[in-house]
């Protein structure tokens, strides 16, 4: 029961972080909305940073998860393709609000440095499971060439607000191709 009202409070704060923000979710809200005790809260995280550490932390682990998954099962040589395509799916159930970690960099940096550096930390996971890819399919995990998508998978991120997600999945599509056609040129 203990962990079911510890993962209802995840949820919750997961749910008002992304939609209203970091800043403009306070306590009573999540407290409110997840129909506990502000003492069953505490007894969890014994601060709102806290709390957005976890849950930033639980909701990019599931996101790496799939991506690593999409990876492994991956043909030959379609490594950073299946990203990509896990990606979009990611982009396309979810919200378009863009990255929560983005979000939370951009809110916690003066104030919070910790939560800033976590998402930083959890963009360079993002950036090894891209070299991953990379080397899965032969391209010897350039660290350019990771950075390079990894750029684009975040613009697509960032402009999911703006575009919406299925069009900002279909520039993906297109330009994933057109950045591997590249780096494979300049090897040659």
């Amino acid at each position: 029961m203990i962990n079911s009202k510890r993962e209802n409070l995840l949820d919750t704060a997961e749910r008002l972080f992304y939609s209203a923000g970091f800043h403009a979710t306070g306590i009573d809200r999540v407290i409110t909305q997840a129909g506990v005790a502000r003492m069953t809260l505490y007894n969890h995280f014994p601060s709102k940073e806290a709390l957005v550490e976890a849950v930033l932390a639980r909701r990019y682990e599931r996101y790496l998860q799939d991506l690593r998954a999409a990876v492994d099962n991956a043909a030959p040589g379609e490594a950073v393709t299946a990203l990509a395509q896990r990606h979009c799916r990611w982009l396309e159930t979810t919200p378009g609000r863009g990255c929560i970690v983005l979000k939370a960099i951009a809110e916690y940096e003066q104030d919070h440095p910790a939560i800033a550096e976590q998402g930083r930390r959890l963009k360079r996971e993002l950036l090894a499971v891209i070299g991953d890819a990379l080397e899965r399919d032969r391209s010897r995990g350039d660290p350019k060439l990771a950075e390079r998508l990894l750029m684009v998978l975040e613009g697509a991120n960032a402009l999911v607000p703006v575009l919406g997600a299925a069009a900002a999945t279909e520039h993906l599509q297109g330009i994933i191709p057109a950045v591997l056609a590249t780096a494979q040129g300049a090897e040659s």
